[in-house]
């Protein structure tokens, strides 16, 4: 057992119990300095001898990994690896895993919460009252009986339908490899099945080549008047200039967005100036219980590595690169 890994969190910290496991197993943990810079991502990757990188948002590129031959492994802190060139790091010989359904619960009460701001405007009423104004306005629409559609049932997407079927919705999923489903949930044959009966449409794919754009202008469309759309999934499934359209000329009722193809937010992001859009900061996942989850298996699978032992199927990103031991595929 080699128990002198240096390990190079892309985040200025790590929750416990995560940080405590690597510390204890001997392992150096340099965590960013708070700039939350890719800048600083690279350059120490180009002058520390760092053996495995846990991944939180920021860009890893192939460029990145090159300039770091001790480098053995990457660990993503969560599920979506949209960040990190997993074609680069295959190609060189890098292990990458993941930490499938960690925060699944935490992103899927999210996306209720979400949907019951937008359809009754709790936000809105909020910043209202906050400025002084009584504005009474009786127009929220009750989630009770409505239909919910999912795209994409995995993890997040089948409990997301649970609180729906527990809100009294009728719930509908699309997902391509999805065979069966729950008491309760029917399973749609296409994805324009789906949208033609959403009454709220949430979205629970990852970011691949097929799934970006996927919900453009002409998804929208199908949608029934008044439709609310809700993306805790990753801001480029969507396309929100197409979004902002649909709620603009009031096609859709509403939308609660976590995830942005541009984040931060821009300042000129025209999703800031709608009233009937609820943005959270792609804070899914982020809850105090998830992130220790999290914490706890991102390092776990590094010390899996760290060990010389087999990763599990489940954590692995690209089985190719998992086939010789750490350290001697480059």
């Amino acid at each position: 057992m080699n128990e002198s890994w240096t390990v190079f969190v892309t985040a200025p910290a790590l929750s416990e119990p995560g940080l405590g496991m690597l510390t204890d197993a001997g392992c150096e943990v340099i965590l960013l300095s708070g700039s939350k810079d890719e800048a600083e991502v690279a350059e120490t990757l180009a002058t520390r001898p760092v053996d495995a990188v846990l991944s939180r948002t920021l860009t890893l590129d192939g460029a990145a990994m090159r300039s770091c031959p001790t480098l053995k492994m990457i660990s993503k802190h969560g599920a979506g690896v949209n960040n990190v060139d997993v074609a680069a790091a295959t190609a060189l010989g890098i292990p990458v895993t993941f930490t499938p359904g960690a925060n699944a619960r935490a992103v899927a009460e999210l996306a209720i919460g979400l949907m019951l701001a937008a359809a009754r405007r709790i936000t809105w009423f909020d910043t209202q009252l906050k400025a002084g104004r009584w504005t009474p306005v009786p127009d929220g629409v009750e989630l009770a009986g409505r239909t919910l559609g999912l795209v994409g049932f995995g993890n997040v997407g089948s409990k997301v339908g649970a609180l729906g079927t527990a809100l009294g919705m009728d719930v509908v999923a699309y997902d391509p490899i999805l065979t069966g489903a729950p008491d309760g949930v029917r399973v749609a044959s296409s994805l324009e099945e789906v949208l033609r009966v959403a009454d709220v449409l949430s979205l629970h794919v990852p970011l691949t080549a097929d799934t970006r754009d996927m919900i453009g202008g002409r998804e929208l469309d199908l949608l029934p008047d008044g439709a609310i759309v809700i993306n805790t999934a990753r801001g480029p499934v969507l396309d929100d200039a197409a979004l902002v359209a649909a709620l603009r000329g009031g096609r859709l009722r509403a939308a609660g967005i976590d995830t942005l193809a541009h984040e931060p937010i821009r300042p000129d992001d025209p999703l800031r100036a709608l009233e009937n859009v609820v943005l959270t900061p792609h804070v899914g996942g982020s809850t105090v219980a998830a992130l220790r989850t999290v914490s706890a298996m991102a390092a776990r699978n590094i010390l899996t590595m760290m060990r010389g032992e087999p990763v599990e199927e489940r954590f692995q990103v690209d089985p190719r690169a998992f086939g010789s031991p750490v350290g001697t595929t480059r």
